[in-house]
This record gives C-alpha cells, structure tokens and sequence, in this order.
C-alpha cells in the first residue's frame, strides 16, 4: 500500500511540477490571468484544479506517514478509501479540463 500511495503522490507532483512549468511559459510569453477570457479560464480552471491536487497529494503523504507510525489499522481502511474515492474524483475532473482546454479547438 505503502509504494502505491507514494507512487501516486510522486506522479501528482510531477504533474504539478508540469504545471508551474505550463504557467510560467505562458506568462513569459505574455499570456496572464488578464490578457483574454480564454487565458482567464485557462489560468481558474487548471489552477484551480492544481490546488485540488496538492490537496490529495498531501493527504497521500498523510496516510503513508500514519501506516509507518501505526495509526493506520485495517480497521481504519475506510480512510485510504475515501482519499482514493478525492482522488480519482479530482481525476476524472482533469479529464473533463483537459478536453475543454486543449482538445475542443476554437475558432480565431
């Protein structure tokens, strides 16, 4: 259990590392919360949605930290569950932005 929740909060950071990297080549290129309401949207949505995945990435580093101090009893399973259940929710969001971001083209 132990290697797959630190699996998964590796590959969330790496997915946020991916995103500070995506802001800051934006806004280097002129592109900022302000410049259009496409950026606007781009810069909530996708913000919006990294503050939500450093949420889950920490509550998988809380549930590794509580299994290695024993505070984690199979009794207790339901905990992993419900973080599981956040993050496959903050998941299927990612798909949802992700979509409308970059796969729906526009027009101009």
């Amino acid at each position: 259990m132990r290697a797959w929740l630190l699996a998964t909060a590796f590959l969330g950071m790496t997915f946020i590392g991916g995103q500070v990297y995506e802001f800051t080549t934006f806004y280097e290129e002129g592109l900022s919360l302000s410049t259009s309401p496409f950026s606007s949207a781009f810069f909530v949505l996708t913000g919006f949605h990294g503050a939500h995945v450093s949420v889950g990435i920490l509550m998988l580093l809380a549930l590794v930290g509580m299994s290695f101090a024993g505070r984690l009893s199979q009794a207790e399973s339901n905990k992993v569950e419900l973080i599981g259940l956040y993050w496959h929710f903050v998941d299927i969001v990612w798909i949802v932005i992700f979509t409308v971001i970059y796969l729906v083209p526009t027009e101009g």
